[in-house]
This record gives C-alpha cells, structure tokens and sequence, in this order.
C-alpha cells in the first residue's frame, strides 16, 4: 500500500500547475458514496468524436449534480492527453443568482487488478450561478490509463466515481452592538422663601437623555 501511495503522489509531482498544488492524491478501498460511473468499450468515444460525456443526473443534498469526462482531455483548459473529471450543478436544478453551495469534490478512478480507488481530492470550492463548474482538467495521463498494467483500462472497461461533500450553512449567528453608557445629568433648583410657597412650582426646563424635564 506504501508503494501505491508514493505512486498517487508522484502522480501530483509529474503534472504541476498552480492548481495541482491544491489537489491531494491517495489510494483507499471503499467505493465512491455518491456516484459510480461504468464505461463499457471506452474506445468507442474516440472512434465516434465523443469529446465529452455529461452523466445522468445524481442528487447529493439538496442539489442535483451530474458528473463530466473528458476522455481526450479538456484541450480549452489545459487538459490535452490527459483525463479531465468535472462536477456540474446539473441545467435541471440550477443555482439562483446570489445563491451558491460550499463544497469538497473527491474524483475516483477504480484500480481494477489491485482492486482499490485512486482518489484526488481538491480543496473546498465555491459553485454559484456564474461559475457552477469544477474539476480536474488534468486528471490522469491518457498513457497512464489507457496501460493496461495499471489496472484503471481493461478489457476496454472503466469505472470513475465523485463524492460531494456540501459544507451547509445553518443560518445561525450573532450580532453584538454595544452603546455608551449615558453621562448621568443633575440639576440644581434653588427655592427661597419655600415655607411661604402655597401651590406647586416648576424648576426651569432641564435636559436630559435627548428629552425636557
């Protein structure tokens, strides 16, 4: 398991890029939680100009995904001989404008003789109305994958995977809003002959607190 592991990372190392420096790669066992997807005959996309496939729809949470492969590489973004992964909020249930979702993506790609996933998983992304798109444009090597010793192509057959963790917000919070304390006022009534006084009397107005006494 060591070795697999050194291999995942030098996989890291050998493509380089501002963005790889924010992509993790390990091997783990389980099978992806979210969503599996099979290609049976993976030749065939070449042979028929597939360049990209969009998968059915698959629901994580509150939002509709749909996972995308390119299996020639994403050439508009950097992705030439290679194996691009995306997720994509799916067209069926777009985001709001002003809404977005907080998300960690991990892409899967099944080791079959090992029988183990090679994941790579990116930081915590942002997806809103204007940019609802993420993914790994340069995935894997075309000519790593399509080596049948390494186990991801055979028989012509392969199986990637995604899991979608949502980091939901709970609309809790706080807001602290502290006042001066006011200055106390005083005033000073001076009353002469006050035994000889007979109905009431009344001071001179004197503020305080923004009102008249």
């Amino acid at each position: 398991m060591a070795k697999r592991k050194r291999e995942a990372t030098d996989l890291n190392a050998a493509e380089g890029g501002d963005e790889d420096d924010e992509i993790t790669t390990a091997t783990r066992d389980i099978s992806p939680a979210h969503y599996v997807f099979k290609i049976e005959s993976f030749s065939l996309l070449s042979e028929n100009d597939i360049t990209m496939y969009e998968t059915n729809d698959f629901k994580v949470g509150d939002q509709t995904w749909r996972l995308i492969i390119y299996p020639n590489g994403d050439k508009s973004n950097e992705g030439e001989d290679h194996v691009s992964l995306y997720l994509t909020v799916s067209e069926a249930n777009p985001l709001k404008v002003g809404g977005e979702i907080n998300a960690t993506v991990r892409f899967f790609v099944f080791d079959q003789i090992r029988d183990e996933y090679l994941l790579r998983e990116g930081k915590n992304r942002r997806f809103h109305a204007m940019k609802p798109k993420w993914g790994i444009p340069r995935f894997m090597p075309l000519k790593t994958f399509i080596n049948p010793s390494n186990g991801y192509l055979v028989d012509d057959t392969c199986v990637f995977g995604v899991e979608v963790f949502v980091v939901k917000s709970l609309g809790l919070g706080e807001c602290l809003s502290l006042e001066a304390c006011p200055q106390p006022v005083s005033h000073k009534w001076k009353i002469s002959n006050f035994s000889t006084l007979g109905n009431d009397r009344y001071s001179d107005v004197f503020t305080a607190g923004n009102h008249n006494w």
